[in-house]
């Protein structure tokens, strides 16, 4: 199928590596130009060679933390007028209900809530200009938190789902939609990292920590990071336009909901 979207114009937050970076690779498949973004130099300018080499499409790049106003400046000044965004980012640590306090909370509503919305103030009003917008967050499939320790990134990443929700209700008639990707487990560096969490925790083997994993998952897999990346880009395709406001679970059967 052709997503209608070759010579777009995309700026992806957290796309350097794992499933930000996944996202980038399908759009980039596509014909569409981008703007990688992520902390580490070496994984931007990685990434930003790797797409444009094998895709023949515009990419650049830029370093910094995404919920910074003036990281929000540098994006723009490398796409001023993006068609697609990608939110994503990296949340808060897993942190104890007993440990948490103002700056804890702080951090992790600017880096879930304030810092995305800060950016799509500035760049949502081009888009209805347009006539013509895609916007997708990432989170996490879980609504409730499996524990204390993950309930302040649950909690605050449900907060900007509110947000984006209202948001999607005000703009879909201008062609600009705004949906969010909830995964479960995918095979990135984030499922390496909670397995040392967790064999640090339970005294277990990575094995072991690694085939919790995979049990917790009705699929009986782990996600593939590009099965993640191609739901991104037909959300953001031409063919899309009709699908705004929702909330799309990509978690191998997991959830246990009809709605």
């Amino acid at each position: 199928m052709d997503l209608g979207i070759a010579g777009r114009r995309a700026v992806l937050l957290g796309s350097s590596r794992g499933l930000g970076r996944a996202c980038a690779e399908s759009i980039a498949r596509e014909g569409v130009h981008v703007v990688i973004n992520g902390r580490s130099e070496d994984d931007v300018e990685t990434a930003v060679a790797e797409l444009s080499a094998a895709h023949g499409v515009e990419a650049s790049g830029v370093v910094g933390d995404s919920t910074l106003p003036e990281v929000h400046d540098a994006l723009l000044e490398a796409c001023s007028e993006p068609d697609i965004v990608l939110i994503n980012g990296q949340g808060p640590p897993p942190t104890p209900f007993s440990r948490l306090d103002d700056d804890k909370c702080a951090t992790a509503v600017r880096q879930s809530i304030t810092g995305p919305v800060g950016f799509l103030q500035r760049v949502v009003p081009g888009m209805v200009e347009r006539q013509f917008g895609r916007i997708v967050a990432v989170s996490s499939a879980m609504v409730k938190s499996p524990n204390s320790m993950m309930s302040l990134s649950h909690g605050t990443r449900l907060g900007l789902a509110g947000i984006l929700n209202g948001l999607s209700i005000d703009v879909v008639r201008y062609n600009v939609t705004v949906n969010q990707l909830l995964h479960e487990r995918f095979d990135t560096d984030r499922q390496e990292q909670m397995a040392q969490l967790v064999m640090k925790a339970k005294g277990i083997s990575y094995e072991e920590a690694r085939a919790e994993q995979v049990a917790s998952i009705r699929a009986g897999r782990l996600g593939r990071a590009e099965e993640f990346g191609d739901a991104f880009a037909f959300l953001c395709s031409a063919q899309a336009g009709y699908l705004s406001g929702q909330s799309i679970q990509l978690d191998g059967g997991s959830y246990d909901g009809l709605f």
